[in-house]
């Protein structure tokens, strides 16, 4: 019997219409004054609209704070703890993409605890107490509802994490309506995120276990299935809906299967070139699949059968094959960059690069093929 432990966030709500409840939800959770963090983008759409209105009629006060910023640096983190102190919230909702989502939990923490941003750096240094916190997600990538994790940018442009279950939150909520407004450039990257997430959680050296490895699957099943109809069309509530499920999905099971170097090459792309982090994921991933192969081809070969249901393969090489070749084909489909020169990086910057992601320890030992510094600059290079 598989020895696990595996944790979530306690309850999640999913139905078209959601987020008008968030006043009720708010509501039972004890929240009376809330700090809705988000971006002035959303605002602006009037994706927030709905959420405010239920939010006023469960008597719910509300403050905004819409400054978030994209990879979230330690200035716009600690404005928003800011913002949350001097209106006295007593709770906390994430609404947007995974940096309003990132940042939301580090403001329902550091809003209710007496630690400092540089103390929590790392696994397991965040205690609490922290505010009640509500996450809902506006993009089908990051699956930060159900993650104990925030990503922040410091000032050396080095993306450091906190891991805690402290960063649960209280509730997720899926409302696909939500996303339908998306541009498709957008909906791509982050759903090939969410893709990446089901794939290492599935192949992770540590802490792979029989519930992550499900969630995972169906993870990889709806988003797979779902993602060019969602770039086809981005008005597909039923599409859309579904790749919100399977980002959640993945979540769940990254947040338990850790993941691993795909993750580790994308971070320095961030923090150094502001390359959003699904591009980032999706333009090494299929490099990094083909390194891997040769110590995670059965694993490569079961999720073939997810993504190409019915065929039939000589062997375990074929099928493996077959998987990384489908999922380089979808990302060349994408609406986005397929080159690292074409958000400016050069030869020259590939040595940075790949000692940078030497020092990220602590996904690359769940990698299922052990990277050397030669192996990352070759990677790099390949998509150069």
């Amino acid at each position: 019997m598989t020895q696990f432990v595996f944790e979530t966030t306690p309850r999640i709500v999913c139905e078209p219409g959601a987020a008008a409840r968030l006043g009720e939800l708010a509501a039972e959770l004890g929240i009376g004054h809330a700090l809705i963090v988000t971006d002035r983008g959303l605002v602006q759409a009037g994706v927030l609209d709905g959420a405010l209105e239920g939010l006023q009629a469960a008597g719910v006060a509300v403050t905004l704070f819409t400054d978030v910023l994209a990879d979230p640096p330690e200035v716009s983190v600690l404005a928003a703890v800011d913002a949350a102190r001097a209106a006295a919230v007593d709770g906390i909702i994430g609404l947007g993409g995974g940096s309003s989502m990132d940042t939301a939990k580090l403001v329902a923490l550091l809003a209710g605890t007496p630690q400092a941003l540089a103390e929590v750096y790392g696994i397991g240094l965040a205690k609490g107490p922290r505010l009640p916190l509500i996450q809902v997600p506006t993009t089908a990538g990051t699956g930060s509802e159900v993650t104990p994790i925030a990503i922040v940018t410091t000032p050396t442009q080095e993306k450091k994490g906190v891991v805690s279950p402290a960063l649960y939150p209280d509730v997720a909520v899926l409302d696909g309506a939500l996303t339908v407004g998306l541009p498709a450039r957008v909906t791509a990257m982050t759903g090939i995120d969410a893709m990446v997430h089901a794939i290492e959680a599935y192949t992770s050296r540590h802490k792979k276990n029989p519930l992550s490895d499900a969630l995972a699957v169906k993870a990889l099943e709806l988003l797979y299935a779902n993602i060019r109809k969602v770039i086809a069309d981005g008005t597909d509530l039923a599409a859309r809906s579904a790749m919100l499920q399977g980002s959640l999905l993945a979540g769940m099971a990254f947040a338990n299967a850790p993941v691993a170097a795909v993750h580790a090459l994308a971070y320095p792309l961030g923090g150094h070139y502001h390359v959003p982090h699904g591009l980032s994921n999706a333009l090494v991933l299929a490099p990094v699949l083909a390194f891997n192969k040769p110590a995670a081809a059965a694993l490569y070969a079961e999720l073939a059968e997810v993504v190409l249901p019915g065929r039939v393969f000589a062997g375990i090489d074929e099928a493996a094959q077959a998987f990384i070749d489908a999922i380089a084909a979808l990302v060349a489909e994408m609406p986005f960059e397929q080159r690292l020169s074409e958000l400016g990086v050069g030869a020259g910057d590939l040595e940075r690069l790949a000692r940078d992601v030497m020092n990220i320890q602590r996904l690359l030992v769940n990698n299922p093929r052990e990277l050397t510094e030669a192996d990352v600059r070759a990677l790099y290079a390949s998509v150069l």
